[in-house]
């Protein structure tokens, strides 16, 4: 081995990560470098430093602080080109209106246990139209906090002003905000309002996501050109139960996504399932992350910690 490999070869060898042939290997280039002895001292002595710390909790201020540090980093791409709305856009929202407002009437009707309200289309017309077909332009969406009855609220203009009630655990309503964090007509702020909504109905601590709202944030967490709303969609599914879809998401996240930010959260996730199931892909992708050279310090330090937390 040459003395610009010991940094990542120290860290593999702390990690568990080397073979018999590269241990030899790092013993005998120690033995003839004295450089390389001195610093390989000083990263064990830092190693076990870090066993000693009682690992201080990160206060939730302190951890929006950096991650906002580093999304900084990626500003640029979150410039994005004016285009200008395709000439068949209108025809689809209007479609896409009809559609939600049957799905309006049919909770209306559904909630005051009578006919749809005045002005909304039939309720038999949402079950072969429901709004995730449609893919219409909303614009102006809001969202009401939960009422009483645990309903909430989403209004948008689309021809006129429309708004859809319905308890988090409603598949119709589940539907809904999985397409609103889904549909790529809308600017970064909109999606990530989306996001946020899901993040407060749905996880681990409130209603479980359906299979339609998982699809929605993997999809984005994998493909939406924007570092913000892909950091967003991470920590939405972070607080989800991690099943092989989310665990398959934040995997590509962490090995190809180029915010560090985003991949911070996937090595948080990750480890965090993995000291619960053991999962191969899971060590040896965080492996290969401590001792990148060419990775984020903080991202290989924390991918570092993580495997040391795991004890492998």
């Amino acid at each position: 081995m040459e003395c610009r490999e010991l940094s990542a070869t120290a860290v593999e060898e702390l990690t568990g990560g080397l073979d018999e042939t590269a241990r030899k290997e790092l013993t005998r280039h120690l033995e003839a470098c004295a450089a390389c002895r001195t610093e390989m001292g000083r990263t064990e002595q830092a190693w076990r430093a870090l066993g000693e710390d009682p690992d201080a909790a990160v206060t939730p201020e302190f951890r929006d602080r950096t991650l906002a540090l580093l999304e900084d980093e990626m500003l640029r791409a979150r410039i994005r080109s004016f285009r200008p709305r395709p000439r068949w856009a209108r025809p689809l929202a209007y479609a896409a209106g009809l559609a939600l407002a049957a799905l309006g009437g049919a909770w209306a009707a559904r909630q005051a246990g009578g006919a749809p309200a005045a002005g909304s289309v039939a309720a038999s017309r949402a079950a072969s139209s429901p709004p995730i077909e449609a893919k219409g332009r909303l614009s102006n969406v809001s969202y009401t906090p939960p009422d009483a009855q645990g309903r909430i609220g989403v209004s948008f203009d689309m021809e006129s002003r429309r708004t859809v009630v319905g308890r988090p655990d409603d598949p119709a309503m589940a539907k809904l905000l999985a397409y609103l964090v889904s549909r790529s007509t809308q600017t970064a702020g909109e999606k990530s309002q989306a996001i946020e909504q899901v993040s407060s109905h749905y996880g681990s601590r409130v209603a479980p996501a359906s299979p339609d709202i998982v699809r929605a944030l993997t999809a984005t967490l994998k493909r939406d050109p924007n570092p913000g709303v892909r950091k967003k969609a991470a920590d939405a599914l972070a607080g989800f139960a991690v099943t092989p879809e989310i665990r398959s998401a934040f995997l590509e996240a962490l090995n190809a996504d180029k915010n560090p930010a985003v991949r911070l959260v996937a090595i948080e996730t990750l480890s965090a399932a993995a000291r619960e199931t053991p999962d191969p892909r899971t060590i040896e992708s965080l492996r290969q992350k401590a001792f990148d050279p060419a990775e984020n310090g903080f991202v290989r330090t924390r991918a570092a910690s993580a495997l040391k937390a795991m004890e492998f």
